[in-house]
């Protein structure tokens, strides 16, 4: 073997290491996205958030979890006023601690609910699963404006931890980050429903 083929062998196995390490990267990135539901079925994609901020999603995932708009713009229109008032106050506190906390879905039109609803039973194939992620616009609390969607996965967690304190609280045990103001601040929240199945 000559010294040129030793080299591109090394160069191929090295790019050949790159690719995979990035590959994984990838998936990696992915899988936030789907335990915070960032591009789920279920997001909106509008990418408003509120405080510099899944659902029945998630994204982490209604999870679009990006933009800047603030409180009285985009997905904060139409949320309830107390509910944003502890929202803001729960990112204040998360910030004190270093943890950026935001909105990544708040109030939705019955018609963005439905197509929610529409895009999960394309994306999971049957009514029982897309039942577990998603309610009709009849019985979402988005729609009601009285539930939020946070992220990042950090942020969620934090809330996770200390929503109850804000009267914040974590209302289906398989979305991390799907808040309502469930509780007094202070108080004791609700048991979780495993799923939004019983929504329907």
């Amino acid at each position: 073997m000559t010294e040129s083929t030793s080299r591109s062998r090394t160069s191929l196995s090295s790019l050949v290491l790159v690719l995979f390490v990035v590959a994984v990267v990838l998936a990696l990135a992915g899988a936030t996205t789907t335990v915070l539901g960032v591009g789920a079925p279920w997001s909106s994609g509008r990418g408003s958030t509120v405080g510099e901020g899944a659902t029945e999603q998630r994204t982490a995932a209604e999870p679009g979890a990006s933009g800047t708009a603030r409180p009285g713009e985009g997905e904060a229109d139409g949320l309830d006023p107390e509910l944003l008032r502890r929202f803001e106050e729960a990112r204040a506190a998360a910030a004190a601690e270093g943890v950026e906390l935001r909105v990544t879905s708040g109030w939705r039109s019955a018609a963005e609910q439905q197509e929610l609803v529409e895009r999960a039973l394309e994306r999971y194939g049957s009514v029982e699963e897309t039942h577990r992620w998603v309610l009709p616009p009849e019985s979402s609390e988005h729609v009601a404006g009285a539930a939020i969607d946070v992220g990042p996965t950090e942020g969620a967690y934090w809330l996770q931890q200390h929503g109850a304190r804000f009267g914040l609280c974590q209302t289906y045990a398989n979305e991390v980050w799907h808040y309502e103001a469930a509780a007094e601040p202070g108080g004791t929240c609700p048991p979780q429903h495993a799923d939004a199945s019983h929504g329907w």
